[in-house]
């Protein structure tokens, strides 16, 4: 074999060898650790639920009756979409007093704040067996207002549930409210009391503004 033949495959040998010093400078590349420059800590997060135990929880989409923010002023009202999320009814573990909560689906944002007042009257919606409309004294934006909502379930059967449990939680309320007022002699004003002391169940929403 000459000369010129043989340097095909010197060539070859090289490129190899070359090619395999380049795969061991990689791998040993990748075998490099790096510390983050700045270590963060775990930070407990609370969401101000943890004293409170579910009684019932179940996906609605939530409805607010009133003026929106290009008709402030006006008087012009209407239904507006509030959000998506779980419709709960908690129970404060300690004094045993029961709110209806609800946040948006995602961002967790409380849509719906306030106490189970037994003089909320559930009625249904118009037109729709699984929704049903009240009032009452809401909490969510950080100060007492008068809401009107709308809660609609995905059937007639889990709205109805809403509402047995509703008014069973009403009925403990209300002998609550006895045992610190008479509800059928104060006008309601141990009701409202019960409204008020939904800003010393702040939620996580409530402690940011």
């Amino acid at each position: 074999m000459s000369t010129e033949e043989e340097k095909p495959t010197e060539g070859v040998a090289a490129a190899a060898a070359a090619t395999s010093e380049e795969d061991k400078v990689k791998e040993e590349e990748s075998t490099a650790t790096f510390k983050p420059v700045v270590e963060l800590e775990e930070v407990e997060v609370k969401s101000g639920e943890e004293d409170e135990e579910v009684v019932f929880s179940m996906r609605a989409k939530l409805f607010l009756f009133g003026e929106t923010l290009l008709d402030k002023g006006t008087g012009n009202k209407s239904w507006r979409e509030r959000g998506i999320g779980e419709a709960r009814i908690l129970r404060h573990r300690e004094h045993q007093r029961l709110r209806f909560l609800m946040r948006q689906e995602k961002t967790m944002k409380v849509i719906a704040n306030h106490a189970v007042d037994p003089r909320i009257k559930l009625e249904p919606n118009a037109g729709s067996d699984r929704s049903w409309v009240w009032s009452a004294f809401d909490f969510s934006d950080g100060e007492l207002e008068e809401t009107v909502f709308a809660l609609r379930f995905a059937d007639s059967e889990i709205a109805n549930d809403f509402k047995t449990k509703f008014l069973e939680c009403q009925k403990e309320m209300e002998a609550i409210l006895a045992g610190e007022d008479k509800p059928g002699e104060d006008g309601g004003a141990g009701a409202d009391e019960a409204a008020e002391a939904l800003s010393g169940l702040k939620t996580k929403d409530d402690e940011e503004k």
